[in-house]
């Protein structure tokens, strides 16, 4: 059993940055891929990015590329999501999940989720 804890999220203005944080429980966690996701009011969990067990294959949603940054450090069970050039849009709750195996987009793929962080950008 893996239990994942998101922190980091807040209120930010448009064009500003934010880093979140997801603890995981399991000393195993090195074994896991882990992915973020996230979820607007009335609309449904959608992939944000994902992180390979060792870091050395990520992917990102079109929406987020050259925006956001997925890393993680194994040493302390921690993946994160470097969010910069905030928009509007980006408002969700966002979420860390975590599988061992490989990477997906697919909510459907992974094990383990986290409760969740709001973030929120202003105009």
């Amino acid at each position: 059993q893996v239990q994942l804890v998101e922190s980091g999220g807040g209120l930010v203005q448009a064009g500003g940055s934010l880093r979140l944080s997801c603890a995981a429980s399991a000393r195993t966690f090195s074994a896991y891929a882990a992915g973020w996701f996230r979820q607007a009011p009335g609309k449904n969990r959608d992939f944000v990015a994902a992180i390979t067990w060792s870091g050395s294959r990520t992917n990102y949603a079109d929406s987020v590329k050259g925006r956001f940054t997925i890393s993680r450090d194994n040493a302390k069970n921690t993946v994160y999501l470097q969010m910069n050039s905030l928009k509007p849009e980006d408002t969700a709750v966002y979420y860390c999940a975590a599988v061992p195996g490989d990477i997906s987009d697919n909510t459907d793929w992974y094990d383990y989720w986290g409760q969740g962080t709001q973030v929120t950008v202003s105009s």
